[in-house]
């Protein structure tokens, strides 16, 4: 360390024997130093570990939007909900009427902009219960049940890996078909072709015609436990959720254009309100939920987590900044007949301040360094134990080093003018 000070010429203009002395002052006080720059290691780490959870968290959500596409725009019943049970549903949203097949019926007819307009019913919750197996007894792992149209391919902009997908043949017919997702196929047709096979729902033998390409882990869970059937087949399988009180439909739209996003949802919207006889002064009774803007809201979550997050870092760093200041003025106390020879020997004010204020900046950049290798320590055990995409990006760093420098320079201030006030003479009498 002491050579790479005395070679390195960006050293030479900070002042080398000051940063000497800074670092013989650590390691000479080694446990000193340490419980110092504890708040200075902790803050900083905070940070950096902070700075990465929030860029992993935004990267899995950008990720798990752009598998169902950034051009979605869904209605319906209620607004969207992130956990907690349906009893917390406002009742101004449980009184509104359920969407209908008739409603996504007159967007696809009279909305020009849409591309694809696809009604779904979901099972929900009821999925985790239901029994999906095959004719050898191997059962699915509480596959997401969905009865859905042809358009659904291209209003959730998914793909088939094999086989075909439902035509309007098979809706209006309601012949006992079914699409699956990788995860149904690994469960229960290892190693076998899907296709042409059965599955048994609820005992009920379906044909399978299809396969979903594969898409992943989204925030943790797959996006391809999957088994779709048509419409027609759910309602006649599954009646309760036409005609429950729920959010029985869902009505999933893009648009031609990706760039008329905006004017397809407010042409949407004007279809809905007509079809649904709602006047001028009434609020719409359905929920839009578009990609971008839940994406937004989730964005907006995350930033107010990581300000107060990065608020109770600023506590500890401002207690490490306190600790900083107290050990220099220690240190300039200890040092006071050092200082008096300093100035006897033609050393200026100006030469006395900036010794300790290197000497604290120094001190704080190595309670920032630390902290940093502790932030990305942190980063990279959730990323490889959570298979989270936790990753400090490289502004982070500067980040670190700036708020380590600042503290430095800030909290060394005074006992850097304390020292440069000393009077000489007195300084040279002090026992």
């Amino acid at each position: 360390m002491a050579n790479f000070i005395a070679n390195n010429s960006l050293v030479h203009a900070l002042g080398k024997e000051n940063m000497l002395f800074a670092f013989r002052a650590i390691i000479t006080q080694k446990l000193r130093s340490f419980l110092t720059l504890l708040g200075i290691v902790a803050g900083v780490a905070t940070v950096i570990a902070m700075v990465s959870f929030v860029a992993g968290f935004n990267e899995a959500i950008t990720g798990a939007f752009s598998t169902f596409g950034t051009t979605l725009v869904q209605f319906q019943k209620f607004e969207q909900r992130f956990g907690g049970p349906p009893e917390l549903i406002p009742e101004e949203q449980r009184r509104r009427r359920n969407l209908t097949l008739e409603d996504a019926a007159a967007i696809k007819r009279l909305a020009p902009l849409a591309a694809a307009v696809s009604p779904e019913r979901y099972l929900g919750a009821a999925s985790a219960t239901t029994s999906v197996k095959n004719r050898q007894g191997a059962e699915a792992n509480g596959p997401t049940i969905a009865g859905v149209v042809p358009d659904y391919l291209q209003a959730n902009n998914s793909t088939l890996d094999d086989g075909r997908f439902f035509s309007e043949t098979d809706v209006s017919h309601a012949s006992h078909t079914c699409v699956i997702g990788y995860d149904v196929v690994k469960a229960l047709f290892p190693g076998r072709d899907p296709v042409g096979q059965e599955v048994l729902l609820q005992g009920v033998p379906l044909h399978v015609i299809g396969v979903l390409e594969k898409k992943g882990s989204q925030m943790g869970g797959s996006a391809d436990n999957f088994l779709l059937i048509p419409l027609s087949v759910f309602d006649e399988m599954f009646p309760e959720v036409k005609n429950g009180n729920g959010d029985t439909l869902h009505i999933a739209t893009v648009p031609r254009d990706p760039a008329l996003v905006h004017e397809m949802t407010d042409q949407e919207v004007a279809i809905l309100r007509q079809h649904r006889g709602l006047r001028a002064h009434q609020a719409n009774d359905f929920a839009i939920y578009t990609s971008e803007e839940t994406l937004q809201t989730f964005q907006q979550v995350t930033g107010s987590i990581a300000i107060a997050m990065i608020f109770i870092a600023g506590i500890a760093l401002l207690v490490g900044g306190v600790g900083i200041m107290n050990i220099m003025l220690v240190s300039v106390t200890e040092r006071t007949r050092e200082i008096g020879v300093r100035k006897a020997l033609g050393a200026t004010r100006k030469d006395i301040a900036a010794q300790f204020l290197v000497e604290a900046v120094t001190l704080t950049c190595c309670g920032g360094a630390l902290g940093i290798a502790a932030g990305f320590a942190v980063a990279f055990l959730v990323r490889f134990t959570f298979d989270f995409p936790a990753a400090a990006p490289l502004w982070s760093v500067v980040l670190g080093f700036g708020i380590s420098t600042a503290i430095g320079l800030g909290f060394g201030m005074w006992p850097a003018l304390k020292a440069a006030k000393q009077d000489p003479i007195e300084a040279l009498r002090y026992e």
